[in-house]
């Protein structure tokens, strides 16, 4: 039971309450007589005529005081008193007697009578000495209810200090502990008897002590006192250095106590006690705080600096290089195929690599470097105070031999490489975005030249930058604007002599640089998103130009579209293409979708799942530029394939006196066991155009029998000479005569 719950007193005030007399006579009329003449306001009088009833009426109601005749009919007011003393010793007692012996009187004063008057008495007399009496018990009673309050006071007070969860304390003039609450034990575990009478440095932890001396020597008390004082306590169980000490952080409070009692009205002139202080445990409250403060600053993931705080460092070195000169670096890094982790092994294993990566960029910076996480996979280095440019050069490439090392992405070992651009100042720039750009755009141009390389800014680049986004706004526009157009080209059966399909490739007509072929924008319209809108122009005007071609009667052509390979990261990539063919009324087997060979690395199961609906809708599904990055049997074994084209470096390799490389050989054998159509292009000689078919290719594209045509030149030559497309030999020469366009 707690301290509030034991006491049993009520600090309501209970001075004001009526006071209530009791009249013991067996005469009525001087009963009668004496009641008149003792009431008043904020009086109660009963009366009685016997000691029996005068006991029962104080059973039934307690009574300040009670005019007690001695002489009673049934028993000695004597013993009225005796019982009075014995069961309500608060009653006060006035004993009244006709018996002139003294005796009498002494029994009455020493049984615990208030006062002692004979009959008859003067009624002055009788009701000056009831006023004194009532008056005696108020003062009584108003002593009484202030020294209960004052203890129970004091007992709350006590109970607060004692179980209060802050700590408090008293010193004395000199600072040394004369009270402090039971607190210390459980938060700083020094006992009471170890503190009493020792100096408060005894428990402030030695950094803060100057801190801590205005706190615990506060002589102010008022509001110019100190409050909320951030002071760090030794915990007495903290470890033995070297290790680190466990501190309280608390906040401390204090106001001086002066005496009070010497009546002095000066403030000057009163003697000074001591200080009275309370501290309080905010430990918890700075822990949140920090990380509150931390994670606002800092990349969650790898608990490196955020793009805020580096940031704001950067803008600070900036400024003191500014005041006292001084080179910085800012080096901006991508890591190279990280997305294949992600998409191969999923986000933890990526983030799981993103931690071991920052932890050796950490490795290759100085203590007052800042390397940073800008987000996704990419980092930034701060290098401040450099001797020269080549600093920041000897820093890109430890971090590019630091990643040489494999990782382990699920127990396989897996390497990574980055990209690194850099911008100095004050060569690249005077503000922080401004490095920063900068920097990002010697990334993208190391990306560009073939990554796990760096780079340092030059204005050329800047330059490239800018034309690239000016390209990519022009990009948005071409596709509304009609300045798309795709061109063809044709894929010749050689054993049969005809023009089998086409292969529709992407052109854009610019207004200011001319005709663009693929290469210059296509890498752009994946980074920016637009390869969906271009990829959807692209089957829509062949597949609307394949129909055309049909209702004239070629119904055996194929088309073949070349696809980006994020199309397969989209939903939605099977029922476009199923929508394409339902609207121009297409069959599925007329359609031929060309990817590259770096889709099938991505063992993803969704993207085979597409490539399995593509199959059995009847699309069919080439490699393009095969043998020149990844060849292996297995995704030809996992993958629906249905052709295969051999890269033009192949072909050229084809020249008289020269033996057949065995690749191509490989290459040959390969798709005749997998049961898979084979497609050579690039084929530009007679002599290839040989070899190929000795070796057993019988479908061949190149420009020795056209160049990629409009589709008007295009409907020409399908109208005109069909099934006429072997080169002839010109009379009385060697030469080829081809397709004339």
């Amino acid at each position: 039971m707690n301290f509030l719950a034991r006491t049993k007193f009520d600090p309501s005030p209970r001075v004001e309450q009526p006071q209530r007399l009791l009249v013991v006579d067996d005469e009525p009329r001087m009963r009668s007589s004496l009641g008149q003449l003792l009431a008043g306001e904020g009086r109660e009088i009963r009366e009685c005529g016997s000691g029996g009833d005068a006991i029962e009426a104080l059973k039934s109601q307690a009574m300040d005081l009670v005019l007690l005749d001695i002489h009673l009919p049934d028993i000695s007011g004597l013993d009225v008193m005796e019982w009075i003393a014995n069961y309500t010793p608060s009653t006060r007692v006035i004993m009244v007697s006709a018996d002139a012996n003294i005796d009498s009187a002494i029994r009455a004063m020493r049984g615990g009578a208030v006062e002692f008057v004979r009959k008859p008495y003067q009624l002055e007399e009788m009701q000056l000495k009831v006023d004194n009496a009532l008056h005696r018990i108020r003062l009584e009673r108003i002593n009484t209810l202030m020294t209960a309050r004052l203890e129970f006071s004091e007992r709350m007070h006590r109970f607060l200090v004692e179980n209060s969860p802050d700590l408090i304390y008293t010193l004395d003039p000199n600072g040394c502990f004369m009270f402090i609450n039971g607190r210390v034990e459980s938060l700083l575990g020094f006992s009471r008897d170890e503190l009493i009478g020792c100096k408060y440095t005894r428990i402030v932890y030695e950094e803060d002590v100057p801190i801590a001396h205005w706190v615990f020597n506060e002589r102010r008390r008022d509001n110019r006192a100190m409050t909320n004082v951030e002071v760090r306590l030794k915990d007495k169980n903290s470890p033995i250095p070297p290790f680190k000490p466990r501190l309280i952080v608390a906040a401390a409070s204090a106001i001086g106590v002066y005496d009070e009692e010497n009546g002095n009205n000066d403030p000057l002139a009163r003697r000074f006690l001591g200080t009275y202080g309370v501290a309080r445990d905010i430990s918890e409250r700075k822990k949140a705080e920090e990380t509150i403060s931390f994670q606002a600053l800092h990349d969650h993931l790898t608990h490196l600096p955020n793009r805020s705080l580096f940031k704001d460092r950067l803008e600070h070195s900036l400024s003191q290089a500014k005041r006292h000169g001084g080179l910085i670096a800012v080096l901006f890094i991508d890591l190279d195929r990280f997305k294949l982790v992600n998409d191969t092994y999923g986000h933890a294993e990526g983030d799981d690599l993103l931690k071991n990566v920052a932890q050796r960029l950490r490795n290759c910076v100085r203590a007052g470097d800042t390397l940073a996480r800008q987000g996704g996979d990419e980092f930034t280095v701060l290098l401040p105070d450099l001797c020269g440019p080549d600093g920041a050069s000897l820093i890109a490439e430890k971090i590019l031999n630091m990643l040489k090392a494999p990782f382990k992405v699920r127990g396989q070992e897996f390497r990574i490489t980055a990209s690194i651009g850099i911008a100095l100042h004050p060569q690249h720039g005077n503000s922080a975005d401004v490095l920063l750009k900068n920097a990002d755009i010697a990334m993208y141009e190391v990306k560009a030249n073939g990554k796990n390389d760096f780079l340092c800014f030059t204005d050329r680049m800047n330059v490239y930058h800018q034309e690239r986004i000016s390209l990519e706004n022009e990009l948005r526009q071409a596709i509304t604007c009609s300045e798309l157009e795709l061109y063809y080209q044709p894929q010749i059966s050689i054993g049969r002599d005809r023009i089998i399909g086409m292969e529709a490739l992407i052109r854009w007509q610019h207004p200011t640089h001319g005709l663009l072929y693929p290469d210059s924008f296509i890498d752009m319209a994946e980074e920016s998103g637009l390869v969906c809108n271009i990829t959807d122009w692209v089957l829509a005007e062949a597949c609307g130009q394949m129909a055309l071609w049909r209702d004239w009667g070629l119904d055996d052509l194929r088309m073949a579209v070349n696809v980006s390979p994020l199309e397969f990261e989209r939903s939605d990539f099977v029922e476009r293409i199923r929508n394409c063919l339902t609207r121009f009324c297409l069959p599925a087997d007329c359609l031929e979708l060309e990817i590259t060979e770096n889709l099938l690395l991505n063992d993803d199961s969704t993207i085979i799942e597409k490539m399995r609906q593509l199959h059995t809708l009847g699309v069919r599904i080439s490699i393009d530029d095969f043998g020149t990055r990844y060849s292996s049997l297995n995704y030809l074994r996992r993958f629906p394939i249905s052709s295969i084209k051999i890269d033009q470096s192949f072909i050229r390799e084809l020249v008289e006196g020269v033996r057949v490389s065995p690749i191509l050989h490989a290459i040959l054998g390969i798709a005749r066991g997998f049961g898979l159509h084979l497609v050579a292009e690039g084929v530009e000689t007679p002599y290839q155009m040989q070899i190929l078919g000795e070796l057993g290719c019988d479908e061949m594209q190149g420009y020795l029998f056209s160049k990629p045509i409009p589709a008007a030149k295009v409907e020409e030559v399908l109208m005109s000479s069909f099934s006429n497309f072997r080169p002839q030999r010109q009379a009385g020469g060697n030469g080829i005569t081809r397709i004339s366009m």
